[in-house]
């Protein structure tokens, strides 16, 4: 494994902790990284439909705090290794690239951030390796181990198998209606987020209020223009393929993972999630409480519900996401490793 800088120019300025653009290998195959800072190592890991870019405003409030920060543009997306397999894109396969990208990076341990995918990942990542993944924050998915039935399937069971969005995203071809970018990354972003009124944003099992109707406007007004733009740019020279093949690799990940069933995050967590985020409400009609979710998570450390907001907290309450990123990595003991 080794590591090469990379000519890309950033969307953001560097400021007094400039970001670093790297290629890395990691088992023959290229990743792309950006960093900042020094100190503890934190590995953020984004989702669908996103890349490194999205951690920038993160990134930056973590290495002001004396940490190193990096992300990734993960399996599929980006400028990262994208298999065209969708049975390679496992938890176990995209746990070992992160552990791959931090040995490139010469780093031997890490708290994880994910969001979206990124967060089923992490949290898969807390169970595999708990000697180098030393805590986990998860976003927009709440904190959960691997059950006795697959998520697919028990949608299935509730007869929802043709009325949850990523039956269809699972689909062969399904790459198609989510081009061209310039039209279906506006209105991701905005219809997922806590833009719109709540009897039309997205819902996950309403097939009217979809995530792919034309958004009202091309920037919201939550976005950094420049992070949009690379959005756009980036899954129009990639196509979507590569990011949907995490749906269609999570029963191979549930397969895969038999022999963890019922491991529960041992290590200290947090989950950040918002209140008027579709697919968190699905998942929990009630709002979560700290107590709810230890039995799941016994290193829990707290629940952030944010309100007025949707799926891209990241974006929606950056300030806030970041001020609660520093506070639960204040309270870790990381002394002993990086």
């Amino acid at each position: 494994m080794h590591s090469s800088p990379s000519s890309t120019t950033p969307t953001t300025p560097a400021g007094p902790f400039p970001v670093r653009r790297l290629r890395v290998e990691v088992n023959g195959r290229p990743f792309y990284v950006i960093e900042q800072g020094e100190g503890p190592a934190v590995l953020f890991c984004h989702g669908f439909p996103d890349t490194s870019e999205t951690w920038l405003h993160q990134m930056r409030a973590v290495a002001e705090a004396g940490y190193r920060s990096i992300a990734l543009d993960m399996r599929g997306f980006g400028q990262s290794y994208a298999p065209a397999e969708a049975d390679l894109y496992s938890a176990l396969h995209i746990v070992g690239d992160l552990v791959g990208v931090l040995g490139a990076l010469g780093v031997n341990s890490a708290v994880l951030v994910g969001h979206d995918w990124g967060a089923d990942h992490a949290q898969r990542a807390m169970a595999l390796r708990p000697d180098l993944f030393r805590g986990v924050v998860s976003l927009s998915i709440p904190i959960g181990p691997r059950g006795g039935i697959s998520h697919w399937d028990a949608l299935r069971e509730q007869g929802l198998g043709k009325r949850y969005y990523a039956f269809a995203m699972m689909e062969p071809g399904a790459d198609v209606s989510f081009q061209p970018a310039e039209r279906s990354i506006p209105s991701i972003l905005y219809w997922l987020s806590g833009s719109p009124s709540s009897d039309t944003r997205w819902d996950p099992i309403d097939s009217r209020r979809h995530m792919l109707r034309p958004s009202p406007v091309t920037v919201p007004d939550w976005a950094a223009p420049a992070y949009v733009q690379h959005t756009i740019r980036s899954f129009e020279r990639t196509g979507f393929d590569g990011g949907l093949n995490h749906y269609r690799g999570a029963q191979a990940t549930f397969d895969l993972m038999s022999a963890f069933e019922g491991v529960v995050i041992q290590q200290p967590s947090l989950y950040i999630w918002g209140t008027a985020d579709g697919l968190c409400n699905f998942f929990h009609p009630t709002p979560p409480t700290r107590n709810d979710l230890l039995p799941l998570a016994p290193g829990l450390v707290d629940v952030i519900a944010l309100e007025n907001v949707g799926h891209w907290p990241q974006h929606e309450a950056a300030d806030r996401v970041g001020s609660e990123l520093v506070k639960f990595l204040q309270g870790l003991d990381l002394s002993q490793k990086e």
